[in-house]
C-alpha cells in the first residue's frame, strides 16, 4: 500500500508542476504577445504622423483662412479622403471650423473628452481610432488649434505574423500532452510490473505462512521481478523439502522409538525365558547351562548397543558427545582398534582385509571415538554384506591428513537413499533384514565424531557393487 500511494502522490505533484509550467508559459506567450501590441501602438502612431504630415502642413499654413475659403475646405476634403481619414479641426475654444464627415454637424466639441494625443479607441464605431495633433501656426508659432484624426484599425494598425510564437505554444502544449500521456503510462506500468506482483508475492508468502507450499509462484517476464519470482520459488520448494524432511524424520523418530522399545523388549523376553528355564532345571548339564548363558550374554550386548545408540544420540542433540582430542602415534593406537574387530567380522564368514601397513604419525585424536567410528562403519557394513564378500581397511597420508577408507563388496546403497545417509534417524531401503536392523543413529553420529577431529567423511556406492567410505583425519 505504501508503494501504491508513493506512486499516486508522486504522479499527482507531477502533474501539477506540469500545469504550473503550462499556465506559466501561458501567461509569458499573452505578456509577449501584449508588449508587442503596445510596442506597436507606439511605432504606429509615428507612421500615422507621418501619412498625415501634410494635411498637417496644410492647416499649419491657412489655418486663419479656411472658414471663410470654400475652396481650401474642399482641398482638405480632398486630402482626408485621398488619405482615408476623417478630419476635424477646432480651435482652442473647441470652435469646430472643419469636419470632413458630410453628416457631422457639430459646432462645438469638448476638448477635455474629445482630445487624445494617443491612439484611442472610439467608443461610437467599432475598429476605429482616433488620435489629435495640435496645429501651430506656421508664421507666429502659436498653437492655434488642434486636428483630430480618425481612421478605421485596419490602416492604423500593420498586422504582424504571429506564426512563429503560436507554433512555440502549439509545440509546448504538444510536449505536455506528452509528457501527460508518459505520466499516465508510467503510472500504469509501475502498478502493472511492480505494485500488482508484489501484492501477488504476498499472497504467495501468506499461503507458505499458512502451510500451502504447493502454490507456485510464476511471472511470465524473466526480468528484475521475474528473477525475484524464480528465487522466491526456490525458496518455497527448499521450505517445502525441509518441511518434508522434518515430518519424515519425525515420523522416522516415532518408528524409532517404537522398534527400539521392540528389540528392548525381545532380547528381554529372551533372557527372563532362558533364566525361567535355567531357574526351573531344564538344562540336564552344564555345557547346556552354558549355552543358554552364551544366548543370554548375545541378547545382553544387543540391548547395550541399542541404549548406546540412544545415548550417544542424546548427547548429540545435547552437544555434549565429548571428544577429547589427545597427540598420539597413529599405528599402534588402529592396531589396537582393528585387531579385534577383524576377528569378529572372519566370524561371520565375511573376509576381512587388514592394511598391508599403517603410517605412524602423530595426530590429535580421541582413540575411543574414532574407535566408536570404525567399528560402526565395520558393523553398518556386516549388514550389508554376506558370506563371501569382504570388507577392506585401507590407511595412508594423503594431503597432511590420514586417510582411513572402509570398503565392502555388499548390496550398496540406492540412489534415492544417498542424500540422506548421514541424517539422523535414516534407515535405508534395502535394509529389510530385521536381524541386522538398526536405530538409524549411527552415521549421523560418526559425522558429528570425525567432525569434532577438524576431520571430515564422505563415501562412494555403486548398488549391487559395495560402498567405500573415507575419514580424513588432520595431523597433529
Amino acid at each position: 500500500m505504501y508503494l501504491s500511494d508513493w506512486v499516486r502522490k508522486w504522479f499527482k505533484v507531477v502533474l501539477v508542476c506540469l500545469l504550473i509550467i503550462f499556465g506559466c508559459g501561458a501567461g509569458l506567450l499573452w505578456d509577449n504577445y501584449r508588449s508587442e501590441r503596445e510596442a506597436d501602438s507606439r511605432y504606429v502612431i509615428n507612421q500615422v504622423r507621418l501619412q498625415v504630415s501634410e494635411m498637417m502642413l496644410y492647416l499649419e499654413q491657412y489655418n486663419q483662412k479656411l472658414y471663410d475659403d470654400p475652396m481650401l475646405k474642399d482641398t482638405l476634403q480632398a486630402m482626408s479622403q485621398d488619405h482615408q481619414v476623417s478630419l476635424i479641426y477646432v480651435q482652442l475654444d473647441g470652435r469646430v471650423m472643419f469636419n470632413s464627415s458630410p453628416n457631422n454637424t457639430l459646432q462645438q466639441i469638448d476638448l477635455k473628452a474629445s482630445l487624445h494625443y494617443d491612439l484611442y479607441h472610439a467608443r461610437v464605431e467599432k475598429n476605429t481610432y482616433s488620435i489629435a495633433f495640435p496645429v501651430v501656426d506656421e508664421v507666429t508659432q502659436v498653437q492655434v488649434g488642434n486636428a483630430i484624426f480618425a481612421m478605421p484599425a485596419s490602416t492604423v494598425f500593420v498586422e504582424e505574423s504571429h506564426t512563429i510564437p503560436l507554433l512555440l505554444f502549439i509545440m509546448i502544449t504538444s510536449l505536455l500532452l506528452i509528457l501527460c500521456m508518459l505520466m499516465f503510462l508510467l503510472r500504469n506500468k509501475v502498478k502493472r510490473d511492480i505494485i500488482q506482483p508484489i501484492h501477488h508475492l504476498k499472497e504467495y508468502s501468506e499461503a507458505i505462512l499458512k502451510g500451502n507450499y504447493e502454490q507456485k509462484s510464476t511471472y511470465k517476464i524473466m526480468d528484475e521481478i521475474g528473477e525475484v519470482y524464480a528465487t522466491f520459488d526456490q525458496m518455497r520448494m527448499e521450505i517445502m523439502y525441509l518441511s518434508l524432511r522434518r515430518d519424515e524424520q519425525e515420523k522416522a523418530q516415532k518408528e524409532l522409538i517404537s522398534n527400539i522399545s521392540h528389540e528392548i523388549k525381545t532380547p528381554l523376553t529372551t533372557l527372563k525365558a532362558y533364566i525361567e528355564a535355567i531357574r526351573e532345571g531344564v538344562c540336564p548339564d552344564m555345557p547346556a547351562v552354558m549355552e543358554y548363558v552364551e544366548v543370554m550374554h548375545n541378547n545382553t550386548d544387543t540391548m547395550t548397543r541399542l541404549i548406546e545408540d540412544l545415548l550417544q544420540h542424546a548427547l548429540k542433540e545435547l552437544g555434549q558427545i565429548s571428544v577429547t582430542l589427545t597427540e598420539q602415534y597413529s599405528r599402534d593406537m588402529l592396531f589396537r582398534i582393528l585387531q579385534p574387530i577383524g576377528h569378529y567380522v572372519r566370524t561371520t564368514g565375511v573376509t576381512f582385509i587388514e592394511p598391508q601397513d599403517i603410517p605412524n604419525v602423530l595426530i590429535q585424536v580421541d582413540a575411543n571415538r574414532l574407535e566408536q567410528v570404525i567399528s560402526n562403519l565395520i558393523t553398518n557394513a556386516l549388514k550389508h554384506t554376506s558370506a563371501g564378500d569382504s570388507i577392506r581397511v585401507n590407511i595412508e597420508l594423503t594431503l597432511g591428513q590420514l586417510k582411513i577408507t572402509i570398503a565392502d563388496t555388499g548390496k550398496g546403497i540406492i540412489p534415492q537413499d544417498m542424500p540422506f545417509v548421514f541424517d539422523r534417524y535414516f534407515k535405508g531401503k534395502l535394509n529389510s533384514n530385521p536381524k541386522n536392523e538398526g536405530s538409524g543413529l549411527g552415521l549421523s553420529i560418526c559425522k558429528h565424531i570425525i567432525e569434532a577431529h577438524h576431520g571430515s567423511i564422505s563415501f562412494k556406492s555403486v548398488q549391487g557393487q559395495g560402498t567405500v567410505f573415507h575419514c580424513l583425519i588432520p595431523l597433529g
